[in-house]
């Protein structure tokens, strides 16, 4: 799922993954598309998720942050931290996601904080707030995810730990 930098998770869900033999960065990195987009996970638990993503390269036209890539910031980040929630016999589907954009950046790295508002059996909904290095906030979003068993197809898709 791409190269992932350190991220500090908490003890007993490294433990948790260990033991089933998951690579944890991996299953909890950005993915693919995070990856091209520079997306960088540097904190993850239930009750945080912090990464970050560069301006530059995920623009639209006019030379502004595109606010696509604000939702892919959003939702990897609180699609991390409703996996967190569920633990390791669910997997998050992300089922909502708004986004409202509050002003344009054009340069620098943007950072998203998503914290819990809601955390179920069933679903768990973040809310994640995108923040320039200024530390004016650019976007807010909310991101509900459906919490669903794992299943054989699903498994088949987790990295294991070499």
């Amino acid at each position: 799922m791409g190269e992932q930098q350190h991220v500090n998770f908490p003890q007993e869900v490294i433990d948790e993954y260990a033991a089933l033999g998951v690579d944890l960065a991996a299953l909890f990195s950005a993915g693919h598309l995070g990856t091209r987009m520079g997306v960088q996970i540097v904190e993850a638990s239930a009750d945080r998720v912090v990464g970050t993503m560069p301006v530059e390269g995920n623009t639209q036209p006019y030379g502004l942050l595109h606010g696509g890539a604000s939702a892919v910031l959003a939702e990897t980040l609180g699609s991390v931290g409703s996996m967190l929630h569920a633990g390791s016999s669910k997997i998050a589907v992300g089922v909502d996601l708004n986004c409202t954009h509050h002003r344009g950046v054009r340069s620098g790295l943007v950072t998203g904080v998503a914290t819990p508002v809601h955390r179920g059996r069933s679903t768990a909904t973040y809310e994640i707030v995108i923040s320039d290095e200024e530390g004016r906030r650019v976007c807010t979003a909310r991101l509900t995810c459906l919490l669903r068993d794992v299943t054989a197809g699903d498994a088949a898709h987790i990295r294991t730990a070499d």
